[in-house]
């Protein structure tokens, strides 16, 4: 496992305390799980993904990651509905592990609060949640 000073935490993302990050552009966002939340999962075997035009509360379980060592729901960050899927991670869900903020992205969601999204936290503030375990 990784040290939390070798984690990536992209600065532009907003981060939950599920360790789910979130990609604003202007109304809609892009969705994925944390550099750390992949490092603790280890080798991801399958992720189960929402239907394109599934709506969603913020908190609400949208889908699941499963690793060799356990199954992981997964959480909305902010309230929307699902536009797209990353419909490659069916194939190839070590993406996941791989490119976390990149090509392992989950979801593209238009937001339904965009400012719902000010109020996760920045990249310092998740890595201090980290710290504190």
């Amino acid at each position: 496992m990784k040290d939390l000073d070798q984690l990536a935490l992209p600065e532009n993302l907003r981060y939950t305390d599920e360790h789910v990050w979130l990609c604003v552009e202007g109304e809609t966002a892009t969705v994925g799980i944390s550099d750390f939340a992949q490092d603790q999962l280890g080798e991801i075997a399958f992720v189960d993904l929402p239907a394109v035009g599934t709506t969603y509360k913020n908190g609400q379980e949208f889908g699941t990651v499963e690793s060799l060592k356990s199954v992981n729901a997964l959480f909305m960050p902010v309230a929307g509905s699902v536009l797209e899927v990353n419909e490659t991670l069916e194939s190839t869900p070590t993406l996941v592990n791989a490119k976390p903020y990149n090509e392992g992205w989950m979801l593209r969601i238009r937001m339904d609060d965009p400012a719902e999204a000010a109020t996760l936290a920045d990249s310092a503030a998740y890595l201090n949640l980290l710290r504190k375990g």
